[in-house]
C-alpha cells in the first residue's frame, strides 16, 4: 500500500560505481533478481550486518571479507541461503568464485548478499548462469533497476540520494534499500546498499555507517522480527577530486556525513511506509527519559504492541492500549503521575490519566491520518528517542501466510 511513498526520486550515479541486473528466474521466470555491483579500484567498504544468531550464510562470508579490497558486491533475491549450515557457505563461496573468475579478481574481493525464503538451498547454476548477463549491464546510471532487482514483497523500490559543493567539487550520496516485511534491524536494514563518491578511510567510513544506522535503519519496525540476513553496505569510491578524508572532523566530513544520513533516513522510512499490509506510517516520539534506552524499550513497546497495531488499522483512538504498552515497557520506578500521551497534538492522557479537555472526536479523527505522531513524554529527563512503525492489518496476515506458495 506504500503510504506516503511515490516514484523514486531521481537518483544521481555515483562516479566509480556500476550496477547491472540480470534474471536467473530463482522464483519465476523472466524476474530480475540478481544485481551486480562494481567499485573502482582502490574503493574503501564497509557495512553493519544483521546480530540474529542464525545469520545467513552469505552475512557470514560477507563479514569474513568486507575489511580486504572489494570489488564487487552481489545480491541475488528469491532465496535467503539462511539456515542452509555448511551447504550454504559451500554455496555462497561458488557464486563468489564464479564472479570472480569472469572478471579476473580474486574471490575475497567478491561480497555476497541473499534475500528471499529462508531454509532452501541456493540455486547455484540459475545465479551463475545470470552473472554475465549482469556483468553486461554494468553502468552507473542503473541505480533504479537494481532498486526493483534486490526487492522481494516491497511494492515499489526505495531510493535516495543528496549531493553537495566543497571547494567547487561536487560529491554524490546515493543509496537503495529493500524490506518490508521481517522488519526490526538489530544493526541496519534488510539489505542496503549506499555509495559515495568521496575518498574515506575505511575506520571514518565503518564509523558513518554505524552511525547513520543506529540513527535510521535501528530505528524502525514493522513486525519485531530481526532477519537472518540484514546487512547494510557504504561504499567510498575515491572519484572525487577532493582529500581523503582520514579523521571525523571538519567541514568535508561534516557534509558527508549529513548526506549519508539523510539518505539513510529516507530508505530506512521508506521501508516502513512499504511495509507489508500498512495503511498508517507511524511516528512514536519518547521524550523526557531518564536515559535513552529507557525512551526506546517504550518507543518499541509501543510499536510492537499488536493490540495498539490493530486499533491504528481500525482508526480506533484506543488510548488505554498506549498506557498499558507504556506501563509494561520495563522502565524501572516509573512514576505514572508524570506521564503525558498525545496523538499528534491532541493531548489524550495527562498524569496517568484521561486528558480532562480530551474528546473521542478529537482522537479520531487523528486516527482516520495516514500519517500518525504517538507522542510519550515521560518527565524523568531530558532524553529522546523517535522510533517509526506501522499498523497491522489483514493483509500482512495474508502476505506472509501465503509467502512461501
Amino acid at each position: 500500500m506504500a503510504v506516503g511513498l511515490g516514484p523514486l526520486p531521481t537518483l544521481h550515479p555515483v562516479a566509480g560505481f556500476e550496477l547491472g541486473i540480470a534474471s536467473a528466474g530463482i522464483k519465476r521466470p523472466g524476474r530480475k533478481d540478481v544485481v551486480v555491483m562494481r567499485c573502482a579500484e582502490g574503493s574503501t567498504v564497509a557495512g553493519v550486518f544483521t546480530l540474529n544468531a542464525f545469520c545467513a550464510a552469505p552475512v557470514i562470508l560477507a563479514k569474513q571479507r568486507v575489511a580486504g579490497p572489494i570489488r564487487y558486491l552481489l545480491t541475488n533475491t528469491g532465496n535467503a541461503n539462511a539456515g542452509t549450515g555448511e551447504p550454504g557457505l559451500v554455496a555462497a563461496a561458488r557464486t563468489c568464485a564464479k564472479l570472480a573468475q569472469l572478471t579476473g579478481v580474486d574471490a575475497s574481493q567478491v561480497l555476497p548478499y541473499s534475500t528471499g525464503v529462508i531454509g532452501e538451498p541456493l540455486p547455484v547454476e540459475k545465479i551463475e548462469g545470470a552473472l554475465q548477463a549482469a556483468l553486461d549491464d554494468l553502468s552507473v546510471d542503473n541505480w533504479a533497476a537494481a532498486a526493483t532487482g534486490i526487492m522481494t514483497t516491497d511494492t515499489l523500490p526505495k531510493g535516495a540520494s543528496r549531493q553537495f559543493v566543497h571547494d567547487g567539487v561536487t560529491v554524490t550520496v546515493t543509496g537503495i534499500s529493500k524490506g518490508a516485511g521481517m522488519i526490526r534491524p538489530n544493526m541496519a536494514t534488510m539489505l542496503g546498499y549506499i555509495a559515495t563518491d568521496a575518498k574515506v578511510s575505511r575506520n571514518v567510513l565503518h564509523s558513518l555507517i554505524l552511525d547513520g544506522a543506529n540513527k535510521s535503519f535501528n530505528r524502525i519496525t514493522i513486525d519485531g522480527d530481526t532477519s537472518t540476513n540484514d546487512c547494510c553496505m557504504l561504499i567510498a569510491t575515491g572519484q572525487a577530486n577532493l582529500p581523503e578524508i582520514t579523521d571525523a572532523t571538519g567541514p568535508l566530513f561534516a557534509a558527508l556525513k549529513q548526506a549519508v544520513f539523510e539518505v539513510c533516513m529516507d530508505v530506512a522510512q521508506a521501508i516502513v511506509r512499504d511495509g507489508e499490509g500498512a495503511t498508517k506510517f507511524v511516528t512514536v516520539e519518547v521524550n523526557g527519559g531518564g536515559n535513552h534506552q529507557e525512551c526506546l524499550d517504550v518507543g518499541y513497546t509501543v510499536a510492537h504492541s499488536p493490540l495498539i497495531k490493530t486499533a491504528l488499522f481500525a482508526s480506533d483512538p484506543n488510548w488505554g492500549r498506549i498506557l498499558a504498552a507504556v506501563g509494561r515497557a520495563g522502565v524501572p520506578e516509573l512514576d505514572v503521575s508524570k506521564i503525558d500521551v498525545f496523538l499528534g497534538d491532541v493531548c489524550i492522557a495527562s498524569r496517568g490519566a484521561r486528558a480532562e479537555t480530551y474528546t473521542e472526536a478529537q482522537g479520531s479523527a487523528v486516527m482516520q491520518q495516514e500519517e500518525i505522531i504517538i507522542r510519550i513524554e515521560l518527565g524523568r529527563g531530558d532524553c529522546s528517542e523517535t522510533i517509526w512503525t506501522t499498523d497491522l492489518s489483514h493483509e500482512y496476515v495474508k502476505i506472509n501466510a501465503e509467502y512461501r506458495t
